[in-house]
């Protein structure tokens, strides 16, 4: 039988955090071995803001996160800043800039973004295999992939969330952890579209395509940004944000006019066209077609009471839905949930019960914002790690 070939660092998983993470091993001398699945590196990056990389956001910090252990992320965040990884664009000559809050994207397109971690590993000597799907994990880090075998003191599971199964991804990092004895918090889709029940379906389905300006809260948690109806729901950024704090069966609401009071409104238009229907003067303020929805049949503004006024301004700015669910991990962006964060150094990312073994990246129970947050958690605990393990 062949001998396993051996390394200080084993990197399961060729995403954001385990490309970050071995370039950092390897620039510190560490024999690096990143073993991948796929056939090529980096897939989630490819596709990570359409195509245009939205690869970190200039207002990181732990404010942006969603986990059961709110303090993890901020030791990593305050090690790791979104000027490093420009400054690593940089180094490659890979263009960036800035849009509305704060996100950076890559000029010219995530490839440049994989082709500059890529260089980063191959000046740092690290191996990359790929097609090396793993087959078991044994005693002493001895790793059985498709490939070979290999083991090394330090493995470092970079293998990210259940999302976007359709280009590889799995929950085979909660295998390991549970393999060895770590907690698991049940993972589910966040920054996700949600959907309709049927009746919502018929109500509102003529309404896809539909993209306006919302107040979105559930909870504590409240965005104002568009919103988009689907055939079989909502999605959009604002849904995708609150979608993160949404359990089932509670209501989400949304107010369709952050930028007026409607309650302010109607004296007005009482006064100044009070033959005019409501959904036309609603019409002004919102697509024709949204107010058409809500609001069709009604009569002109000036042969409403106040009790029927009261209830159409609470209905556009309070409209509660209580979503059948959500698109599903097919259609997430990212994991929320994960290994849980209380078993590992927040300074290393190693397993407080395991030496030398290390989670990092989606994997763990730290979900961001929409607007490069997730990926910049990814290079922050992928550098972390990397100058550690």
């Amino acid at each position: 039988m062949t001998a396993a070939a051996g390394y200080d660092v084993i990197v399961l998983g060729a995403g954001a955090s385990g490309l970050m993470c071995a370039a950092a091993a390897g620039a510190r001398g560490r024999r690096v071995l990143v073993l991948e699945g796929s056939p090529k590196p980096g897939n989630k990056i490819l596709v990570s803001g359409g195509g245009r990389c939205n690869f970190s956001n200039v207002n990181a910090g732990p404010e942006h996160f969603i986990s059961a252990n709110p303090h993890f992320c901020k030791s990593a965040l305050s090690r790791f800043s979104s000027h490093e990884i420009c400054a690593l664009l940089d180094r490659h000559h890979v263009r960036w800039h800035e849009e509305d809050g704060g996100r950076l994207f890559c000029r010219d397109g995530s490839k440049k973004m994989l082709d500059a971690l890529l260089a980063e590993c191959r000046e740092a000597g690290v191996v990359i295999r790929t097609d090396a799907g793993i087959r078991e994990i044994g005693a002493g880090f001895r790793v059985a992939a498709e490939c070979g075998e290999f083991h090394a003191p330090s493995l470092v599971i970079a293998t990210g969330g259940r999302s976007w199964p359709q280009i590889g991804a799995s929950g085979f990092g909660y295998d390991v952890a549970r393999q060895f004895g770590l907690k698991v918090i049940s993972p589910r889709p966040a920054l996700v579209p949600l959907v309709f029940d049927a009746a919502g379906r018929r109500a509102f389905g003529g309404l896809a395509g539909l993209s306006v300006r919302v107040r979105v809260s559930c909870g504590d948690a409240v965005f104002e940004d568009d919103m988009l109806f689907t055939h079989r729901g909502l999605s959009g950024p604002a849904v995708l944000q609150i979608s993160s704090y949404w359990r089932e069966g509670e209501p989400v609401a949304v107010d369709l006019l952050p930028q007026m009071r409607l309650d302010e409104a109607f004296p007005v238009w009482k006064k100044d066209h009070p033959r005019t229907e409501l959904k036309n003067l609603v019409g002004r303020h919102v697509p024709r077609r949204l107010a058409h929805c809500f609001l069709e049949g009604l009569p002109p503004v000036n042969q409403m009471g106040e009790g029927e006024l009261k209830k159409i301004s609470e209905r556009f700015h309070n409209w509660k839905i209580v979503p059948a669910g959500t698109e599903g991990f097919e259609k997430a962006e990212v994991t929320r949930g994960g290994v849980d964060t209380t078993e590992l150094s927040s300074r290393t990312f190693e397993a407080r019960k395991v030496p030398g073994l290390f989670f990092i990246g989606e994997v763990l129970d730290v979900t961001g914002w929409l607007g490069g947050f997730n990926l910049h958690w990814a290079w922050a605990s992928g550098r972390c790690c990397g100058q550690c393990c």
